[in-house]
């Protein structure tokens, strides 16, 4: 009786796969976590800077929120492939040049790993669960329609062009004269144009190499690409995040009316329960032990199930 028990436990445990995506220069990787009889699959695309399909990042990040993701809708019936994007981890060599790198390189990929998903979990299409700047990436995609994107997840994510959020940040972040020439830089990248000259203390922002990929993301409005996309979204926001605030996830649910808003109650960036203290919330980014907020996968999950493939 033990060995049977011991076998239907082993068969009825998602499997992990590693698996690759076809790419210039080099071929992208991932993670499929398939349970058994999965009735979706979601591609999870992961937030900004070297952030790896896990949702961890060598910036001190260890909060591991992809991965626990996958494994809480895994137990859900959902089959989820997590990436390295371009650039970062084991797609590191895909990322060539920084000065060549572009937002639609994202979400170009972002198409074709959900046309992959579906393949390789015999589904007609793909949820694209995009996290913090992988929300913009999922609303990208679809501009202009994508028959093997089943509908949209929009974590933490932006409402607002990245420009207001940028000059929020460094209004509160900056000493003058820094921000006066930051906004400057700013207005010039939004306009199209190359900054010289930028002072050292700003390079990380605006070093000559990262400008092109400015010059293609700042122009982007969150708000007009929800407006434009007539599939399914859920849109779920913690109320103490401390990167992204309701107003975004307000400013999405109102360019989009059909779309499901989802306020998760003392949930911050990570999806995890921490309150509003600037110091305790960033604690629980590196603490990996800390599960998913309550609430999180269910919401998910149950927005998926209740828009069933087409």
């Amino acid at each position: 009786m033990l060995s049977l028990i011991l076998a239907a436990a082993l068969t009825s445990a998602p499997v992990s796969t590693e698996i690759t995506l076809a790419a210039q220069p080099t071929p992208l990787h991932g993670t499929l976590l398939a349970p058994e009889n999965a009735s979706a699959v979601a591609v999870i695309l992961p937030g900004s800077g070297p952030t790896d399909r896990d949702g961890n990042s060598p910036m001190g990040v260890r909060g591991a929120t992809y991965r626990l993701l996958a494994e809480g809708l895994a137990e859900q019936g959902i089959a989820t492939v997590r990436i390295d994007k371009r650039g970062i981890a084991q797609s590191a060599a895909a990322g060539g040049e920084e000065a060549a790198l572009r937002f639609t390189d994202y979400s170009t990929d972002a198409r074709a790993w959900a046309a992959e998903a579906a393949t390789r979990a015999g589904q007609p299409c793909a949820w694209l669960i995009g996290h913090s700047e992988g929300a913009l990436v999922a609303l990208k995609a679809v501009e202009g329609g994508d028959d093997k994107v089943c509908g949209l997840i929009l974590l933490s994510g932006a409402g607002r062009p990245a420009g207001v959020l940028l000059r929020e940040q460094l209004e509160s972040g900056l000493p003058e004269p820094l921000k006066t020439q930051a906004f400057a830089a700013l207005s010039e990248l939004e306009a199209g144009r190359t900054v010289a000259d930028t002072p050292p203390a700003l390079a990380a922002l605006f070093r000559p190499s990262v400008q092109p990929y400015l010059i293609s993301w700042l122009p982007l409005d969150p708000a007009a690409l929800i407006a434009a996309y007539d599939g399914p979204v859920f849109i779920g926001q913690g109320t103490t995040d401390i990167q992204v605030t309701t107003t975004d996830a307000n400013a999405l649910a109102a360019a989009d009316p059909k779309a499901t808003l989802k306020l998760w109650d003392g949930v911050n960036h990570l999806l995890k329960t921490a309150p509003a203290d600037r110091a305790a919330n960033m604690a629980t980014y590196a603490n990996p032990d800390l599960p998913l907020a309550p609430g999180v996968v269910e919401d998910v999950a149950g927005f998926i199930k209740a828009h069933p493939s087409r």
